[in-house]
């Protein structure tokens, strides 16, 4: 929501007069200078939106400010020119709507368009949070990285490497959602307060890392489509891409990554197909390279990779991980039930290499049981179940 700066006033005194934390306003007017506001000037309100109401008999502003548990002055700013003793029956006025309830809603077939519509929905309510474009998939789908939170510890969260595993986008934008809820609203999540986090942390989240097999996955691909073909005879002839991991071009994103590439080259398929092709060299894929970018430009304290399924924490690679992974396995296991296992005969993966370049913490979360795609009916046990990793990721 936009106000309207006046004489005397100041980021402090919207953020007593709103109840949001000082610092979420100053990080959601990047441009303006908070000790040089100018009257006129336009200032972003985060958690808060302006609706319309029209005036009816027997209406005050300060009757209509304490039904929605505001101060009249929080009314007036809304309305700027506004005479409070001279309201008319079907005037127009905005009303300050404090957003306590999710924008994401996640029990459903989340693709690539849900995903940025949920973003733009979500920064427009809460300028504080940053959404940068790391690159774009083979088709050209943005890949874009969301950004929360000012502190040092630079966390790193993301979803979907894998076509069918798309229900941990929709899994972490819920997340993000939550978060930035109890940033706002000061509420906290499962007892633990928000806004430390955003203070000690900087949460790094790229929530859909193949968008062009998620599409594949949720929606198929109509007959005009200039890909069509390949990817049917790449599936065996079939249209049924249940079973899809790769990206639109039949490469499997999380075999990649230059950690022992060719050994899991070695014994994968040579060919392009529904999974398990790492294809014909290490960051062939724009989604991989996009990755890789990133990881090399925030310079991540840790990483974890979101996939499905297994109730699974792998964390470790090849013994190069540093000791803080096993403590850092058995909160992630303790707040959520899953078991952690250190490492298993793979390579390639981002996990991996993130471990292997960095000797840093980093993470493969398998996320629920049963068989990829897990149906949507499981979403809200998952999303409790990876709710505490989420949190502990940014707390521990």
């Amino acid at each position: 929501m936009e106000v309207t700066v006046r004489r005397g006033d100041s980021f402090w005194y919207y953020s007593q007069l709103y109840k949001i934390p000082l610092q979420l306003i100053t990080d959601s007017n990047r441009n303006v200078n908070p000790t040089a506001l100018s009257i006129g000037q336009r200032v972003q309100i985060p958690g808060f939106v302006a609706t319309g109401y029209q005036i009816r008999a027997g209406d005050t502003l300060w009757a209509i400010a304490r039904s929605r548990n505001l101060q009249l002055d929080a009314l007036l700013l809304a309305n700027p020119g506004i005479n409070p003793n001279q309201i008319r029956i079907g005037q127009m006025i905005r009303l300050p709507t404090r957003i306590t309830w999710r924008l994401v809603e996640g029990r459903r077939n989340y693709d690539h368009r849900a995903m940025v519509n949920d973003l733009s929905r979500l920064q427009n309510v809460y300028p504080f949070l940053q959404v940068e474009s790391i690159g774009n998939s083979v088709v050209g789908r943005n890949i874009p990285e969301v950004l929360v939170g000012t502190g040092g510890k630079r966390v790193h969260y993301n979803g979907s490497f894998h076509a069918n595993e798309w229900i941990t986008t929709p899994v972490l934008m819920t997340f993000l959602n939550d978060y930035l809820l109890a940033l706002t609203n000061q509420t906290g999540i499962r007892g633990r307060a928000a806004l430390p986090l955003y203070q000690q942390s900087t949460l790094s989240i790229v929530p859909m890392v193949n968008p062009d097999g998620v599409h594949l996955v949720i929606n198929g691909l109509p007959p005009n489509d200039p890909w069509r073909s390949r990817v049917i005879a790449w599936n065996r002839g079939s249209t049924d891409f249940s079973g899809w991991k790769a990206n639109i071009r039949g490469v499997d994103l999380n075999d990649q990554f230059p950690a022992r590439w060719e050994l899991e080259r070695a014994r994968n398929p040579k060919v392009p197909g529904p999974r398990d092709y790492g294809g014909e060299s290490p960051l062939s894929e724009p989604e991989a390279i996009a990755m890789a970018n990133l990881t090399r430009r925030r310079d991540f304290s840790r990483v974890l990779a979101f996939h499905t399924q297994g109730q699974v924490i792998y964390w470790g690679f090849e013994n190069l991980e540093p000791p803080e992974s096993a403590v850092l396995a058995r909160e992630f296991a303790r707040v959520s039930g899953y078991e952690p296992v250190k490492t298993i005969e793979s390579y390639a993966g981002y996990k991996d290499w993130f471990i292997q370049d960095w000797r840093r913490p980093g993470f493969t979360v398998e996320l629920g049981r049963g068989t990829n795609p897990l149906p949507i009916a499981q979403f809200d046990q998952i999303y409790q179940e990876a709710l505490g990793i989420f949190l502990a990721g940014l707390y521990s």
